[in-house]
C-alpha cells in the first residue's frame, strides 16, 4: 500500500473544500466562468463534482494515480476561470483584489505539481 504524502492530503482537502463550496455558494464561481461559455451554473456544479471526485480519489492508493492525473487536468481546465477573475478584478476591483487575482495565477503551478506527484504515489 502506497503512503500518501502531506501534499497529496492537502490537495485532497483543498479539492474537497472547494468542491463543497461550488454547491453551497455557486454564485462567485459562476461569475468567473469565461463569458463565452454557456450554462454557467451547470459548469460550476460539474466542476464541483469533479473536485469532490478528485478529493476522494486522491485519498485511496488504488485510485490515487488516476485521481492525480484527473486533478492535473481539472486544474488546467479551470485555469481560464482564474484568468477571467483576474481580468475582471483588474477592471473593477480594489488594488488589493487586483493583486490577489493576479497572484493566484502562478499558484496553479504548485497545485499541478502536487497533483502530478500524487499520480506518482498511486
Amino acid at each position: 500500500m502506497s503512503r500518501r504524502s502531506r501534499s497529496t492530503t492537502g490537495l485532497a482537502a483543498l479539492f474537497g473544500m472547494m468542491g463543497v463550496l461550488h454547491f453551497v455558494k455557486p454564485e462567485p464561481f459562476e461569475q468567473i466562468v469565461p463569458r463565452q461559455l454557456p450554462r454557467k451554473k451547470e459548469l460550476v456544479y460539474a466542476s464541483g463534482v469533479a473536485e469532490l471526485a478528485c478529493a476522494v480519489g486522491l485519498l485511496h492508493p488504488r485510485t490515487r494515480r488516476a485521481a492525480g492525473l484527473l486533478s492535473t487536468a481539472l486544474l488546467v481546465a479551470v485555469f481560464p476561470a482564474n484568468v477571467q477573475m483576474a481580468l475582471d478584478l483588474n477592471r473593477k476591483g480594489s488594488p488589493r483584489a487586483k493583486a490577489i487575482g493576479f497572484a493566484r495565477l502562478p499558484l496553479q503551478l504548485p497545485l499541478i505539481r502536487a497533483a502530478l506527484k500524487a499520480a506518482r504515489e498511486g
